[in-house]
């Protein structure tokens, strides 16, 4: 029988590579983030993780949900959307093709098309790429991402966060669920883009609705941010829609989920969105 054993909301901006760069505008201004991240990382390692399962806000799909089943993830990632701060990066981690393919399976039984892919040229985003860099940069742990749909429903995302939970339980695998993405994601016109960029949030009232939010999950009262949940996606530009925040909180139980979240980060901006590490604490 398999375990959910760690589960965490994780920030995966190209600014976090940005900051390790010598002489960089931000070198060492993600230190905070990056530890965080780490520190998830050797938290997964210590509990005994053999997966990681990463619902990636920026493997965006027009055409509805996928999951890479690759038995293997390797190759070298530049950033299309930003080349100056991901460049080359390389990654080399095993898959689990088993898990994957029982995710997809496990959402058709509850009539949720979802499509898991063996397909060697299918690579990584950089919404798992990066979290992994930090977390599982030797390839200890396997890793399976799954695809954000663009044109889809709350209702949607809760089935598929619900069914990778019960494939995790036929399974014979210790996993640990990121939800890879920000929280606010209004992001800064390119006229705006100096340093202010990278100190600030782009709308204050997406700033002090994140705010919110954390206060919200850190007093346990997971009730009513999953009732504001549809508005604040909206409103407060979700990336993909806040899906991965969607299957996270189904995969732990959504309404029935009573553990503890633990801030590992003080919450910053990026290019204007609002960032922050947060382990969701699990029953052993």
């Amino acid at each position: 029988m398999g375990q959910l054993v760690l589960a965490a909301k994780v920030t995966h901006v190209p600014s976090l590579m940005l900051s390790e760069v010598p002489g960089s505008p931000l070198s060492a201004a993600r230190e905070q983030a990056v530890s965080s991240l780490r520190e998830l990382g050797r938290r997964a390692r210590e509990r005994g993780v053999t997966t990681f399962v990463v619902f990636d806000t920026h493997w965006l799909s027009n055409f509805g949900y996928h999951v890479n089943a690759n038995a293997r993830h390797r190759g070298s990632f530049t950033s299309h959307e930003a080349p100056h701060m991901i460049q080359d990066l390389r990654y080399d981690l095993p898959g689990d093709a088993a898990l994957a393919k029982a995710i997809a399976g496990s959402a058709a039984d509850a009539d949720l098309n979802v499509i898991a892919h063996e397909v060697a040229s299918l690579g990584l985003e950089y919404g798992t790429i990066v979290p992994m860099h930090y977390m599982n940069a030797d390839g200890w742990a396997k890793v399976v991402s799954v695809a954000s749909p663009l044109f889809t429903s709350l209702e949607e995302s809760r089935i598929l966060g619900a069914a990778t939970r019960r494939a995790i339980t036929a399974s014979r695998e210790r996993v640990a669920i990121l939800a890879s993405g920000s929280l606010s994601h209004r992001l800064w016109p390119n006229k705006k883009l100096g340093p202010e960029a990278w100190i600030s949030v782009a709308s204050e009232f997406n700033r002090q609705v994140d705010l919110r939010v954390l206060e919200l999950w850190q007093s346990g009262r997971y009730r009513e941010f999953l009732d504001m949940l549809p508005d604040y996606a909206t409103k407060c530009n979700g990336e993909g829609g806040m899906a991965d925040t969607i299957m996270l909180f189904a995969a732990l139980g959504w309404y029935d989920y009573r553990g503890g979240a633990e801030q590992l980060c003080d919450y910053f901006p990026s290019s204007g969105s609002g960032q922050v590490n947060v382990e969701f604490h699990v029953e052993a």
